[in-house]
C-alpha cells in the first residue's frame, strides 16, 4: 500500500482557472426537496433586524462546545489568509502560465511580521495576505528556512489592525490532549478543526534535500490543501505548532497531520527576522530513540560531528558460520553497543525537542559538552558541532 505525504499549501499546482474551478464546484446549501425550511419560532419583537445574527446566545453548552467557542474567538482574528501568484516559463513550448496558491498564517507582532510555511510563497512572485477584518496587503518575504519549512513575512498594516498570536510551550505535549487547527483549507477562510496529539517525535522529509523534518507534533485534527502555515492550538488557544503536512493516499484530510514544534519556531523567528536564514549548528546524529532516562543513539552520520568525537549507534553484527558445504550469514542489530545521552552542556535531555534545543543554542564549530551512559558507565564528551 502506497502512502504519501502531501505538504498542505494549495499551491502551484493550481492554476487560475482550478482554482476559480473549486470554488464555482461548491454547491449552494439548500434543503432537500422533502424538507421544509425551518421556521423561526422567536416572537416577533425579539428577532434580530439582521437573520443571520442570532437573537438569543446559545445555551445548554457543554464544556467541550465551550473549550471550542474560546479557542476560535480568542485566536481567530490572529490568523491571515495567504494567496500567491507565479508564472511559470516553458523555454521549449515558448510559453508561460499562471498559477495561484492558497495557504494560512499566523501574526507575529504589531510590526506586521505573519509566520507560515515556506513551500506556501515558494517561488511565489506575488503574496497576498488578507487579515480577519476583510482587509488585503501585499507581503515581501523576509525571512525562509527549507530544512523546516519556516517563512516569515512582513506586511504594512496598522498595528490596530493586528493582533499577534499568544505562544504555548510544545516540550511538554502530551499524547492525546486536545489541540485545534485554524486555517484556510480550499479557500475556505478561518475554519476551526478539533483533534488531539496523536503521537510525538515524528519525522518526515524535508523539501530540503538530504535534509529531515525532526520532532513533529502529530496531530488528527483535519489539516486539508491550504491548512498549511496556520496554527495548532491548545485548550488556552496558545500556539504550540504550525501546521506543515499530511499523510495521505489521496490527497486529501486522512486523520493524519503534523505540525513543526511552537519552541523550534520561536528560536527560529528573531533569526530568520534579523538576518534571513537560519544557519543551525549540526551534531550529526541521525535518529535517536526517547525513553525516561535520556535519548538512545539509534545512528550516528558517518564522518559527522559525532562520529569523529566517538559517539556510538546500533551496531550491525555478523557472524558466519559452516554447516556440512555451505556457509551461512547471520546478521543481528547489537543495541547495547549504543550510547545514550543523558544531558547536553549539564542540562537532562529526554526528548528530541530539548535536545535539539540545546543543540542549536550553539553556533557552528562551537563545542557541545554531551554526558553520556555507555555499558552502564557515565562518560563526558565533547562534539565539536558541524554546521547544517
Amino acid at each position: 500500500m502506497n502512502r504519501g505525504v502531501v505538504f498542505c499549501g494549495l499551491g502551484a499546482l493550481l492554476g487560475a482557472a482550478v482554482a476559480s474551478q473549486i470554488v464555482q464546484r461548491v454547491p449552494s446549501l439548500r434543503f432537500p426537496p422533502t424538507m421544509a425550511a425551518p421556521v423561526d419560532q422567536t416572537p416577533i419583537g425579539m428577532r434580530s433586524a439582521n437573520p443571520r445574527i442570532a437573537s438569543v446566545p446559545p445555551v445548554n453548552l457543554t464544556p467541550e462546545e465551550q473549550a471550542n467557542i474560546y479557542v476560535y474567538e480568542q485566536a481567530n482574528r490572529s490568523v491571515v489568509n495567504i494567496n500567491t501568484r507565479s508564472v511559470h516559463h516553458d523555454a521549449f513550448l515558448m510559453l508561460q502560465s499562471e498559477a495561484q496558491g492558497i495557504g494560512s498564517g499566523s501574526i507575529l507582532d504589531k510590526e506586521g511580521h505573519i509566520l507560515t510555511n515556506y513551500h506556501v510563497v515558494e517561488d511565489a512572485q506575488q503574496v497576498d495576505v488578507t487579515l480577519a477584518s476583510g482587509k488585503t496587503y501585499s507581503a515581501q518575504l523576509v525571512g525562509k528556512d527549507k530544512t523546516d519549512d519556516i517563512a516569515v513575512l512582513k506586511i504594512d498594516a496598522p498595528a490596530d489592525d493586528l493582533y499577534p498570536v499568544v505562544w504555548g510551550d510544545s516540550s511538554n505535549l502530551k499524547v492525546g490532549q486536545r489541540v485545534y487547527a485554524i486555517g484556510n483549507p480550499f479557500g475556505w477562510d478561518r475554519t476551526l478543526t478539533t483533534g488531539i496529539v496523536s503521537s510525538l517525535n515524528r519525522s518526515l522529509p524535508s523539501r530540503a534535500r538530504h535534509r529531515t523534518m525532526k520532532a513533529l507534533i502529530q496531530t488528527d485534527a483535519a489539516m486539508n490543501p491550504g491548512n498549511s502555515g496556520g496554527p495548532l492550538l491548545d485548550t488556552q488557544a496558545r500556539v504550540i505548532g504550525m501546521n506543515v503536512a499530511i499523510a495521505t493516499q489521496v490527497g486529501q484530510n486522512a486523520g493524519v497531520g503534523f505540525a513543526i514544534p511552537a519552541n523550534r519556531i520561536q528560536r527560529m523567528v528573531p533569526v530568520l527576522i534579523a538576518q534571513g536564514k537560519f544557519t543551525r549548528a549540526d551534531i550529526g546524529i541521525e535518529s535517536v530513540g526517547e525513553t525516561p532516562q535520556g535519548l538512545v543513539v539509534f545512528k550516528v552520520t558517518p564522518g559527522g560531528p559525532a562520529d569523529r568525537a566517538g559517539l556510538q549507534g546500533f551496531r550491525m553484527v555478523v557472524r558466519q558460520y559452516q554447516r556440512g558445504y555451505t556457509m551461512y550469514e547471520e546478521r543481528r542489530i547489537d543495541r547495547d553497543h549504543a550510547d545514550m545521552i543523558l544531558a547536553v552542556d549539564q542540562q537532562p535531555v529526554q526528548t528530541v525537542e530539548k535536545f535539539l534545543e540545546l543543540v542549536e543554542a550553539h553556533q557552528p564549530n562551537e563545542i557541545a559538552h554531551l554526558t553520556i551512559l555507555r555499558a552502564g558507565r557515565k562518560m563526558e564528551l565533547d562534539v565539536k558541532l558541524g554546521a547544517s
